[in-house]
């Protein structure tokens, strides 16, 4: 589905969990790219839903990290001032602090939060929980290879060398995946302290703006 059409699709399942008065929404990113969740996550705000990182009610959806948007106390009142000046987004129009076109591409005056937003969203892909993850593949691939050759009585020294090879090999990859994530989790970091802004929210005294 193209860019556009699936932004006005989310926006309309969020204006429903809005207009049911939900406190919480969750929702996969639903595109390969994460700068274009980061301009949802700008019109999530803009109708009174401001992104709160990875949901900790949810498990991931085929694979897929959930993320939830939080009701801001002044929704109702976000929403009405942003329908009265997009009427038709939803359905077509244009879309608040975007502009026109196929891709989603911020106006000057959306450009910076979208950055950082874009920053809080890579941070929460790029956190612990994904070193843990690394973690735990450094120790499962390896073992269910050896279960495999036990099982399969293929234990002897020219398959357990390929074996120890591709072991080697695997640990090799998933070291520069942990080098490249604490890269770009330190860039990430240094842009939303540059702004003033604490990040995951329950470490902040205030919630980020």
């Amino acid at each position: 589905m193209a860019v556009r059409p699936r932004l006005r699709s989310q926006l309309r399942a969020l204006l429903k969990a809005g207009e049911r008065g939900a406190g919480t929404y969750t929702t996969i990113n639903p595109w390969n790219s994460r700068r274009t969740f980061a301009a949802f996550a700008y019109l999530a705000e803009q109708y009174g839903y401001r992104y709160g990182g990875l949901s900790a009610d949810h498990a991931p959806s085929r694979g897929h990290p959930v993320f939830a948007f939080h009701r801001l106390p002044d929704a109702a009142e976000r929403a009405a001032r942003t329908r009265s000046r997009y009427p038709d987004a939803p359905l077509g129009g244009p879309l608040p602090g975007l502009a026109p076109g196929r891709g989603p591409v911020p106006l000057p005056e959306a450009r910076a939060e979208v950055e950082l937003l874009h920053a809080r969203i890579m941070l929460d892909l790029y956190g612990p929980s994904s070193r843990g993850r690394l973690r735990l593949l450094a120790v499962a691939v390896p073992l269910g290879a050896l279960l495999a050759l036990a099982v399969g009585g293929a234990l002897r020294p020219v398959p357990l060398a390929v074996a120890g090879g591709g072991a080697a090999l695997w640990w090799g990859y998933l070291w520069l995946a942990a080098a490249i994530m604490r890269r770009r989790h330190g860039r990430y970091r240094g842009m939303l302290e540059r702004a003033g802004v604490t990040w995951p929210p329950d470490a902040a005294a205030s919630p980020p703006p």
